[in-house]
């Protein structure tokens, strides 16, 4: 429930201000069922979804999409996909996805992979 309506505040339009300094900043105060977290990352069950394993892989660093990788800024794809492979290791996943959405596939404005499996 308090996932959903987080999921609801976040897809606002004044969401971009604040989503990227919490998951930066205060992740630890996150409403989510986290899967695992590390230094640099943080992964949790979807609020809503989509398939049977669904899980969101969020940088703990604010970053709205992949235009915002630009020279010199910090890049988060190393602690994603490492948090990803951990996580799909610890799930014992032989067959997953992952997902990067950018543009109007983004639902929240901060950078995040989706690993999903099954369905």
């Amino acid at each position: 429930m308090i996932g959903a309506v987080f999921l609801t505040l976040a897809r606002s339009r004044w969401a971009a201000r604040w989503i990227g300094a919490l998951f930066a900043r205060h992740s630890r105060w996150l409403p989510v069922r986290r899967v695992r977290e590390t230094e640099h990352a943080l992964a949790f069950w979807h609020p809503r979804p989509a398939y049977p394993i669904h899980i969101l892989i969020v940088p703990k660093q604010a970053l709205i999409s992949l235009a915002d990788l630009g020279p010199g800024a910090p890049n988060p794809a190393g602690a994603m996909l490492g948090l990803a492979r951990t996580v799909a290791q610890d799930l014992e996943l032989a067959d997953y996805r992952l997902i990067l959405n950018g543009g109007a596939y983004q639902d929240v404005p901060q950078i995040h992979l989706h690993l999903i499996s099954g369905g």
